[in-house]
């Protein structure tokens, strides 16, 4: 006699008979059970295509996308009968996707990138934009003429920056200056951020600073893009003249994204306190002008009783919405995190008209889906990851807790009280504080190695003043300047500012409010964005396997080993690891920014500077007016500042690291970097350990790709190695 199957072996058995592992049979009947949750990993594949596009180290011809793409298409229709296989089809061809999309933006976009420094020259071009910044003005001109350029090696695009005591000339006029021109700056360590590809993206293919004012050659024919960047500035200016001070510029920002008026002081406050994410417009920005516009008019139209008894004047709302967000898009510069945070809010009051879920994960996917398609360079940026990390973790908390909440809502007698509205909309806040802030804290760190400790406070003071009270002025002041009346809400908007900025500084001024974060690497914070993506895209009890991930990710920061020697690319600046950790730099004063970026990287907030002569306090560091030798690891390091040092040097130093050309042996030198070395591949960095010493540059790892200024040995025109 048979013995019946016992019902655990028989939950291990597949359809077939046959038994399969347990973690097996529990995976499947997970991935079964969240089968309406699939669709929302189509951004995840797109994702995954732009990011195969932009680590290949040589530029792939342009239809390898579209070739995988289209034998995706032909694979699942041959194997339409077997399920698995038409899945696989359709996750490499939706990866084709993203890969064809990364190699047509570059294409599009494309321009040429200057390769060499030109000398103070005759520059004349169009102006298309003008960004106010401290000390004067940043202007982009088009429609390049210049003297040591020929077509092909004309950008399409450079900024240049002009003195303030030059005005700055009309959008749309045409001008001529002497300027100096260098390529967009690479990054300023080994794997930093890399600015050649951003800018690249934006059409810049040079950028350099003015010598003195500029002659105009035409007058203004603008274009309507133009007319709206100059409608853009002449808003900015009544903000920052009608509320002169820090609330003016905080105000202009809000209003145009331009924060050249907003004073550096206020500015680290706000991320110190983790409240900068205010100043940047994004999703927060544009839900508030679209929620404001959209009670607005449907509490007016609620008045008139034959419309709101004849009407759905909740569409109507939607419809008013949507146009005003589309109007406070164009006004803000249409940024790509503008466009992103538009077409999130547009996608829900879409939902609105057609009486869908205003709210939901799908609308979030399609909205990445979008964005990936149409600029997939800005998924590599923080703005794209951060912004889509709160938001895919917001919507996945709302989705669990929102029953809870209207039950509390609501209370017993199916009444929401004022006290039960009340304590709602605080811990909505808290909820959506906490949410976001756990979200994006791996991003924060990633790509600006800094944590606010207390950006919960911080958001549960300013949120309420933010939403209630300074969007709203705001609105009313950009609706009022037409007519010259902007003065009374500019006032209104300045006090909620003015409050917004002391929480600021009262949180950002508590102990260890900031939490420096090393450098991440790039696999670690894959590893966060699978496992948070899996977290929060499933809701069966797998999504909980994504924690392990996001664990792992973050442990890799506890991996990142700080270099013991830095030389930037344009040889300007030095630096050393000090006993005790620290960063010593050559000078204080020179390239201030590389500097930031170094310090940043290693989780420091300062650094010393070199002694002139003589040892430093912990005797690694020996220097004269001719360079230093730095001593650590049982290397010996000579960090040469004149030629001059270099026969003395390059026999009694292990490693040579030179801002001027060594065109001499050195025979005791096994490591040498000079002037050349710099000039072709980038800042570089050292590591040196009990005999090995490893070497990187900026320009390995980033492949020969059309963002990349690739330079040679021979010396150009402008006396440059």
């Amino acid at each position: 006699m048979a013995m019946a199957e016992s019902p655990k072996l028989a939950a291990m058995a597949g359809a077939d008979g046959r038994r399969r592992p347990r973690v097996g049979a529990m995976l499947a009947e997970a991935a079964r059970a969240d089968r309406d949750r699939w669709t929302l990993w189509l951004p995840v594949g797109l994702g995954v295509g732009v990011a195969l596009y932009f680590v290949l180290p040589v530029e792939p011809p342009i239809w390898w996308g579209a070739v995988v793409a289209v034998f995706a298409v032909v694979l699942a229709w041959f194997s339409r009968e077997r399920p698995v296989l038409v899945w696989v089809a359709i996750t490499v061809g939706v990866i084709g996707m993203g890969f064809a999309a990364g190699a047509v933006r570059t294409v599009t976009v494309g321009g040429h990138v200057l390769d060499r420094r030109l000398p103070p020259s005759t520059l004349e071009g169009r102006v298309v934009g003008v960004e106010p910044v401290s000390g004067g003005a940043r202007i982009t001109l088009d429609r390049i003429v210049h003297r040591e350029l020929v077509p092909p090696d004309v950008p399409s695009r450079v900024r240049v920056r002009l003195a303030a005591k030059h005005a700055p000339p009309p959008i749309g006029s045409r001008i001529r200056m002497r300027a100096e021109l260098r390529p967009p700056p690479g990054p300023v360590a080994p794997g930093g951020f890399d600015f050649q590809r951003h800018l690249y993206f934006l059409g810049i293919g040079a950028s350099g600073f003015a010598i003195g004012g500029y002659a105009t050659v035409a007058p203004p024919e603008p274009t309507t893009l133009m007319r709206l960047e100059s409608l853009r500035l002449a808003i900015y200016h009544r903000f920052v003249e009608g509320r002169p001070g820090q609330a003016g510029g905080v105000g202009a920002a809000l209003a145009t994204g331009k924060r050249g008026a907003i004073p550096g002081d206020v500015l680290q406050a706000m991320r110190d306190s983790g409240l900068a994410h205010m100043l940047a417009i994004s999703g927060l920005h544009m839900g508030l002008v679209a929620g404001i516009l959209f009670f607005a008019v449907r509490g007016v139209l609620a008045t008139i009783e034959p419309l709101a008894r004849r009407f759905a004047i909740k569409k109507w709302a939607a419809a008013a919405a949507l146009i005003g967000g589309f109007g406070y898009l164009l006004i803000s510069g249409a940024t790509v995190p503008t466009q992103r945070a538009f077409l999130m809010t547009g996608l829900v009051l879409l939902a609105v008209l057609l009486d869908r879920n205003a709210i939901s994960m799908r609308l979030v996917a399609w909205a990445a889906a979008i964005i990936l398609l149409t600029a997939p360079e800005a998924m590599l940026g923080p703005s794209f990851q951060m912004s889509f990390a709160a938001v895919v973790a917001l919507v996945a908390t709302y989705e669990h807790v929102r029953r809870p909440i209207a039950s509390f809502r609501h209370g017993d007698g199916g009444r929401a009280g004022l006290w039960r509205l009340a304590a709602v909309y605080v811990i909505g806040i808290a909820v959506t504080s906490l949410v976001a802030g756990a979200a994006t804290a791996p991003y924060a760190a990633y790509h600006f190695n800094r944590l606010a400790a207390f950006g919960l406070l911080a958001n549960l003071l300013a949120m309420p003043v933010m939403a209630l009270w300074i969007m709203p002025w705001t609105l009313l002041a950009m609706a009022a300047m037409p007519f010259g009346l902007e003065a009374v809400p500019l006032a209104a908007m300045g006090w909620g500012i003015d409050a917004v900025i002391d929480v600021a500084r009262f949180v950002a001024g508590l102990p260890n409010a900031v939490v420096l974060v090393p450098a991440m690497p790039e696999y670690g914070i894959a590893l966060v964005t699978v496992g948070g993506l899996w977290l929060c895209l499933w809701r069966q009890r797998w999504r909980f396997l994504g924690l392990p991930l996001i664990v792992g990710g973050l442990a890799t920061v506890a991996l990142y080993q700080p270099p013991d020697v830095l030389v930037d690319g344009r040889a300007k600046l030095m630096a050393v690891r000090a006993a005790d950790g620290g960063l010593m730099l050559s000078s204080g004063r020179t390239a201030r920014f590389t500097a930031s970026g170094w310090l940043r990287r290693d989780a420091l907030d300062e650094a010393d500077v070199w002694p002139s002569s003589g040892a430093s306090a912990d005797g690694t560091l020996t220097c004269d007016r001719l360079g230093c030798i730095y001593r650590t690891a049982g290397e010996t390091v000579a960090l040469v500042r004149d030629e001059r040092a270099l026969p003395e040097d390059c026999r009694a130093a292990g490693i040579v690291v030179a801002l001027v050309p060594v065109r001499r042996s050195c025979p005791s030198a096994h490591t040498v970097i000079d002037r050349f070395d710099l000039w072709r591949n980038g800042s570089h960095a050292v590591w040196l350990g009990e005999g090995s010493v490893r070497v990187a540059d900026a320009l390995a790892g980033r492949g020969k790709r059309p963002w990349v200024v690739r330079r040679f040995r021979q010396r150009d025109k402008t006396g440059d190695p």
